[in-house]
């Protein structure tokens, strides 16, 4: 089976074309090609392109869980990628349909650098979804081992969970991250950002991908955060997001649509043997 590698900030998806594929994987296929010892390794698997009547393009984002995520922004900059370097898209805009929402890509001369009309970020409690009764969750508290934390809650078509931080490790990624993922407030579990604001025009994060675990960069993460950021009136309009993989370009609509910018490398074409595949755990 073929695959193609691309990492958008250490952030790494495998991408199987369907026709490749022959079939869909099963939850322990997924797990274990992503594995980083036992497979392929990767943060997830973008499987497309997919028929879709409402885009030009269909795409599904399987996490290494073997779950499957609604919207990744760096998984959308890299299929971007994928469909220039398969020369089934010019310089022109296309569209990319994700169980997430719709979103519009954008390659341009400088293909590393690929830009990604997100859609609009929203705080309200039932489209997150978060428990309890309807409202924006802004400024909000939760109990983590005996600390109050105050969280944001915000969906771009995934749902996210930002803490305002005065300072941030990815060591308290890995305390928090996991407890917040599966926290009952999430019955959907969540996305984890840790949010230090830099000044008005940066801000920095350390991210827990729900699935994923922790995640040197992430795109869906960066617009949420920064949405954030916004709501609190922290940043302007346009800002960096600066992660332990590297920066995003934000942009932030009155309506709060995002558009977010960033580069893709490539890493490699690969054949995964089905030796790899005996005795799934």
């Amino acid at each position: 089976m073929k695959f193609l590698k691309y990492h958008a900030l250490g952030n790494d998806y495998l991408v199987l074309n369907p026709v490749d594929a022959k079939r869909e994987l099963t939850a322990p296929e997924i797990r274990r090609i992503c594995h980083r010892n036992f497979g392929l390794g990767s943060d997830g698997i973008l499987y497309g392109p997919l028929p879709t009547d409402e885009a030009d393009f269909g795409l599904r984002i399987l996490n290494p869980d073997g779950g499957e995520a609604e919207k990744s922004g760096n998984g959308l900059r890299i299929f971007a990628r994928y469909l220039w370097d398969q020369k089934q898209v010019s310089e022109e805009p296309f569209t990319v349909s994700t169980p997430g929402g719709i979103v519009t890509c954008k390659v341009g001369s400088e293909v590393r650098k690929i830009v990604v009309e997100m859609g609009k970020v929203s705080f309200d409690s039932e489209t997150i979804p978060v428990t309890g009764p309807k409202r924006e969750v802004l400024g909000e508290t939760v109990e983590i081992n005996g600390c109050e934390y105050q969280f944001y809650a915000a969906t771009i078509g995934n749902p996210h969970c930002v803490l305002p931080l005065d300072e941030i490790s990815s060591q308290l990624a890995h305390e928090l991250g996991p407890i917040l993922e599966n926290h009952p407030l999430f019955p959907n579990r969540t996305n984890v950002q840790l949010l230090k604001v830099l000044d008005r025009s940066n801000i920095q994060l350390e991210i827990w991908e729900r699935g994923a675990g922790y995640t040197l960069a992430s795109g869906s993460s960066s617009c949420a955060a920064a949405a954030v950021a916004r709501k609190m009136d922290a940043v302007d309009a346009s800002l960096t997001v600066h992660m332990p993989g590297g920066n995003l370009e934000i942009q932030i609509a009155e309506n709060y649509v995002i558009t977010m910018a960033g580069p893709v490398t490539k890493v490699g074409d690969l054949q995964l043997d089905w030796e790899t595949m005996e005795k799934l755990f």
